[in-house]
């Protein structure tokens, strides 16, 4: 112990130590309750059985009773939907305004700052914003169609199953533009301009220079922002639990929402928590790709 001290105190241990105290704060934060919603999700639970942690073991049982339960398939089809919806959208749109922005206008950052109102707003906030929006009698959007001569009477975005996971995409693509919005931005702003002006010395038109400069330095940025966009999405509660609460009969619902609902409302925890270590399994396979998409980054 005198030489572990010591060896704080002439420099030599404190890199230790600072990584001690986050690694510790991370293991009692979320590793602990990561390894007990682990552990839950092979045992029986009910509600007197949560606050002991020596329950029944039931193998995987609550994994085949999941699988076997007629909504489950539906809603991990919803939850692709949703999934790949708001990252495309998001992706598109914010690449869009990002090379919209990367002309450098007057009043180019003033505005880009507005967009970034819908990404410190509370998803809760969004969710109300968009319930007025979507709603089917007086909502804005409805009678942006109707003006426009899209459609020709009101579309329920809320209570319709056609239309109802469509209505939390758009909320959730509007909530998170603008990060893929700067995060794109300051990978343009990473391309060296040289690189532009000899292509276009070379007869290369904005097409050709996009498809052969832009996209290929951009490569590591796209995959880091799907990754992180994969990772948001798939945590993302709010807007559902705002807009549509997973209805009507589960043609909204997703597995981050059920998971909620099962342990909740039904206090089936045995099943919330197999949900939960299945959405886990996606979460890493995204850190993955998040890692090896900014490996040469950190290295430089």
């Amino acid at each position: 112990m005198r030489r572990i001290l010591s060896s704080i105190r002439d420099g030599h241990g404190f890199d230790i130590v600072l990584v001690a105290f986050p690694l510790g704060f991370l293991f009692l934060m979320a590793g602990l309750p990561l390894i007990y919603n682990a552990v839950m999700s092979f045992q029986e639970v009910d509600m007197f059985s949560l606050g002991t942690f020596s329950r029944p073991f039931v193998g995987f049982k609550n994994y085949r009773d999941l699988f076997a339960q007629p909504e489950t398939w539906p809603i991990l089809y919803n939850t692709l939907v949703f999934v790949v919806g708001s990252i495309a959208g998001q992706f598109l749109i914010g690449f869009g305004l990002a090379l919209f922005f990367w002309v450098n206008f007057p009043g180019a950052s003033w505005l880009r700052g507005l967009f970034l109102v819908s990404w410190v707003m509370p998803g809760l906030v969004v969710g109300a914003i968009w319930n007025w929006i979507l709603s089917g009698d007086f909502g804005v959007l409805n009678f942006v169609l109707r003006e426009s001569g899209i459609v020709s009477g009101n579309i329920f975005w809320r209570s319709d199953p056609h239309y109802s996971l469509y209505a939390v995409i758009i909320a959730n693509i509007w909530l998170g533009t603008a990060f893929n919005m700067i995060l794109l931005s300051v990978g343009l702003s990473a391309i060296p301009g040289d690189l532009y002006e000899a292509a276009e010395l070379d007869g290369a038109n904005a097409w050709q220079r996009f498809w052969t400069i832009t996209l290929p330095m951009m490569r590591s940025s796209i995959g880091a922002i799907i990754a992180l966009g994969l990772i948001f999405t798939l945590q993302q509660f709010d807007l559902f639990a705002a807009i549509t609460s997973g209805g009507p009969n589960n043609s909204s619902n997703v597995t981050q929402y059920w998971a909620w609902e099962l342990s909740f409302r039904q206090y089936d925890f045995a099943k919330g928590a197999t949900i939960s270590v299945i959405m886990i399994v996606f979460v890493m396979f995204a850190s993955v790709v998040y890692v090896r998409s900014t490996r040469h980054e950190v290295r430089g």
